[in-house]
């Protein structure tokens, strides 16, 4: 596992106008081989069984330190709720389905593309794939899906070395970037 890091964009309680600017900000890059993730905190059996009618064979772990159930270990994930619930490499055209089946359950989707546009106003070139994602959590304010809400947020996903991207990314979506970049999971 690899991390990226991660700055928001911005934060709506309009679903479609988180949708809008990812749209926005992935028309920007080299979509060319785009892929979507999947993540999901599930936390009852009617959210898990909606959410694995959307993301077929998903890998599952439970949440907390001192729990252990996972799809790694053959145990059942009805058994261990909560869970994180993740599913990789999906086309972008399942986005609209798992959104649905996760309605107000806090979840994650990000797109994966080849690399950020040239930004020579700020001296960068092409970013490649390491950092290119655009990421909107849906009724969760943060990357790990831990704090609740009843908005969404946009991020963009940069090098930490080309933190400064961010900014710029935004800027070309007339967005300005909120709080500070962090580190994000992969």
């Amino acid at each position: 596992m690899s991390n990226s890091y991660a700055q928001a964009v911005l934060r709506t309680t309009d679903l479609a106008e988180a949708l809008r600017v990812a749209g926005q900000l992935i028309d920007l890059a080299d979509a060319e081989q785009l892929e979507v993730d999947f993540e999901a905190r599930v936390s009852r059996t009617d959210e898990l069984q909606r959410l694995t009618g959307a993301m077929p064979d998903a890998d599952w772990w439970s949440c907390g330190a001192d729990r252990h159930g996972s799809s790694r270990n053959g145990d059942s994930p009805s058994e261990w709720l909560p869970i994180y619930l993740r599913r990789w490499c999906m086309a972008p055209e399942a986005v609209e389905s798992f959104l649905a089946a996760a309605g107000n359950v806090s979840a994650m989707v990000r797109w994966d593309f080849n690399g950020w546009p040239e930004a020579p106003e700020i001296g960068l070139g092409c970013g490649g794939t390491r950092g290119a994602y655009v990421t909107v959590c849906v009724n969760a304010r943060d990357l790990y899906l831990e704090e609740p809400a009843t908005d969404h947020t946009v991020y963009v996903h940069v090098k930490q070395v080309e933190a400064h991207r961010a900014a710029w990314m935004a800027a070309q979506v007339g967005l300005p970037v909120i709080g500070e970049l962090q580190m994000a999971p992969l």
